[in-house]
């Protein structure tokens, strides 16, 4: 593991910037007010990639075709960071994905031959070379031009962006359809090669890192938000750690970035972890520390999602803190996104049906309706859409009960294709944790309590039985939880239609 070196000044914490990637003058743009200028985009983007992207050679001279220039694969990137606008990067990478895919013509043909060789007795060499030939054909032409991107200088980290745009593009539905997302795929398996765990670099960041690794790791945050330069100095301060993955190609540049704390027990709430004061002389008391609770996980480059960093990464972690003596049970705090969203769907869906919801007992649809003046079930829309609620002692009594029952239920019951829905669940169980602990009030800021009510979670890893878990979860999609956890999961099917 690499530890780095001193900092600057910690006052320029704030003010500094790793400096953003400068796209190239723009050319022409698309712009439905000029259609000229649009037409000439069009036409400029159509020459690129005939140029930049060649039909793919016969089988026969794949490995006697010159190698593309670099000149031409310099021209698409050049090309592509001068085009300033979203939807002007959309149009390139939606033309790139439906004209310069896979040859359907030439994957039928070879499909053809492999099932005819397998109908007749032929050596195994013929068949073997037959479907060779199919294989090849099955390679998109993009594939080339990223390939040969790959090896120019600083090329990797363009696709990077890249794919972080084409994702970009997809959500705003500026590119649709099965060629996009065959193209993301593509890319996606091609940065899992280049990004696997042989080329990744663990490296530690302490208070005398180099200033721009602090700040980049403090606008990477993404699930506590860092506020002042004091607080980032609190995150890697004594009890803390703060570890990430660097590709050997940049090293010091954070791709993914994990903070622990070190405590003598699981912890229950995150007030504990980011907002406890630790004096700065404090020193560790390491026969004490008996516990490393994972409570951030923060991709820095949208471009990597999907890719396996975060499962990696913890395992090394795990490794790295052996050195503590006593250190033997390890767990994450995590965030449970998605539920705040979910419950309003739910109590909207049941405020319809006449009758008896099941959500609630009739003591508890009793005692909200006297607090609030009117049917539960309708107020508790209305009480969740906000945080308000939190700052009512009662109301927080007399919502725990349901809102730990329902949330169980959301990361126990609620399913997509058999795995858990929540994201956060389904990352810690597919990496053969146990869904330990709901924790109520845990994270008590406007994002916590707007969120998921407050709620946050504990997967715990019980390193012997990771790989048994994992394997149960992925294979016959069965949850390994808690007794608490599977008394409030039996507490709600008790009362609930579901």
């Amino acid at each position: 593991m690499r530890v780095l070196g001193p900092s600057l000044s910690a006052g320029r914490l704030l003010r500094l910037r790793l400096p953003p990637w400068q796209p190239q003058p723009p050319g022409p743009r698309l712009s439905s007010g000029r259609p000229a200028a649009a037409g000439a985009l069009e036409r400029a983007m159509d020459e690129l990639l005939h140029r930049a992207v060649p039909a793919m050679p016969a089988y026969e001279l794949r490995e006697k075709t010159p190698a593309r220039a670099e000149n031409q694969c310099a021209d698409f990137v050049s090309f592509y960071g001068g085009l300033a606008e979203t939807a002007e990067r959309a149009e390139l990478l939606s033309r790139l994905a439906r004209g310069f895919g896979v040859d359907h013509s030439q994957v039928a043909e070879q499909s053809a031959g492999v099932l005819q060789l397998r109908q007749q007795p032929r050596e195994a060499a013929v068949l073997l070379q037959a479907e060779d030939r199919l294989r090849y054909a099955l390679v998109p032409r993009y594939r080339s031009l990223f390939h040969h991107i790959s090896k120019m200088e600083g090329g990797v980290r363009f696709l990077v962006r890249l794919r972080a745009d084409l994702l970009e593009a997809q959500a705003l539905k500026l590119v649709e359809g099965p060629h996009v997302r065959e193209m993301n795929g593509v890319l996606k398996n091609m940065l899992s090669e280049w990004f696997s765990s042989g080329f990744l670099n663990l490296e530690r960041v302490t208070w005398h890192s180099p200033c721009e690794v602090l700040q980049r790791i403090s606008e990477a945050e993404a699930v506590h938000p860092v506020k002042t330069w004091m607080d980032m100095k609190r995150r890697v301060g004594p009890y803390r750690r703060c570890y990430f993955f660097s590709h050997c190609s940049t090293p010091g540049e954070p791709l993914i970035v994990l903070h622990v704390a070190l405590t003598n027990e699981i912890s229950s709430s995150i007030q504990t972890i980011i907002v406890k004061e630790c004096p700065p002389s404090e020193t560790e008391e390491r026969n004490k520390i008996t516990t490393a609770i994972f409570y951030s996980l923060s991709l820095t480059q949208q471009g990597l999602q999907g890719v396996e960093l975060g499962a990696f990464l913890i395992k090394r972690v795990v490794k790295e803190l052996q050195e503590f003596p006593a250190l033997d049970a390890f767990s994450s705090l995590s965030p449970i996104p998605g539920f705040t969203k979910w419950l309003l769907g739910l109590l909207k869906s049941k405020a319809k049906e006449h009758g008896r919801s099941g959500l609630l007992t009739d003591s508890e649809s009793q005692e909200i309706a006297e607090l609030t003046g009117g049917p539960a079930l309708e107020t508790l829309q209305t009480l969740l859409s906000s945080s308000e609620w939190a700052q009512s002692e009662q109301l927080v009594r007399a919502l725990q009960a349901p809102l730990m029952r329902l949330c169980a239920w959301y990361l126990y019951g609620e399913k997509h294709r058999g795995y858990a829905l929540n994201p956060v669940a389904h990352f810690h169980l597919q990496n053969g944790a146990v869904l330990w602990r709901i924790n109520w009030l845990a994270d008590i800021s406007l994002k916590g309590v707007t969120g998921a009510c407050g709620l946050m979670v504990n997967y715990r890893y019980f390193l012997e039985d990771t790989a048994a878990n994992s394997t149960a979860y992925l294979g016959s999609k069965s949850i390994k939880a808690s007794e608490q956890v599977l008394s409030l999961v039996a507490q709600f099917q008790k009362n609930s239609k579901l």
